[in-house]
């Protein structure tokens, strides 16, 4: 492999050349707490969450990946449109997210069940450690862009999330982002 560049925008959030993967309210519905809320979007046309745009880098030892995020504003009841999340296949692996644009929360929850909340907002770069589950939403009006680099070979494990949940939820209540314990949260 030889050298090359990615060139980022930073008000679209689009990776050139990359890999685009989109992701409907149809895809993530059930990372919702009010999944009643998600089919009643989905009937209503599946509008897009979030996408993903990687850079064409092999998902080996010694590489690292990387890739933007943009998610779109909005809500599901009142909870802020939100990523799968995942664990890395490679626990033992770290990850950086440097935001571009917009305003966010990274909730981040680690094996030990240590949970912790980030803001996200332009120039803010958040640090992930080994061991830590990882979503991101968007809180805000317009989108969030943010731009992640991690181990290529560390994997995505997004069936533990999905499964267990995170302990927190981030809702907006009374014009406010607000953090709440989840009330489907499932034991580990």
């Amino acid at each position: 492999m030889k050298p090359y560049n990615v060139v980022i925008n930073f008000e679209s959030g689009t990776l050139d050349p990359g890999k685009r993967i989109i992701r409907k309210v149809s895809d993530v519905k059930n990372m919702f707490y009010d999944t009643q809320a998600a089919e009643e979007l989905i009937q209503k046309g599946d509008p897009m969450v979030y996408e993903v745009i990687y850079a064409d880098v092999p998902e080996e030892q010694g590489h690292l990946g990387h890739c933007t995020t943009i998610i779109y504003p909005g809500k599901i009841g009142n909870e802020y449109f939100l990523t799968k999340g995942h664990y890395h296949e490679k626990l033992s692996t770290a990850e950086i997210y440097f935001c571009l644009r917009g305003q966010g929360r990274l909730i981040m929850e680690s094996t030990d069940g240590d949970c912790e909340v980030l803001e996200m907002f332009p120039g803010s770069a958040s640090y992930i450690p080994p061991n830590w589950s990882h979503r991101t939403m968007n809180v805000g009006k317009e989108l969030l862009v943010f731009y992640c680099i991690f181990p290529a070979d560390a994997g995505h494990d997004y069936a533990t999330i999905e499964e267990q949940g995170y302990p927190k939820l981030v809702v907006e209540i009374d014009g406010k982002v607000t953090v709440i314990d989840n009330p489907k949260r499932k034991n580990k």
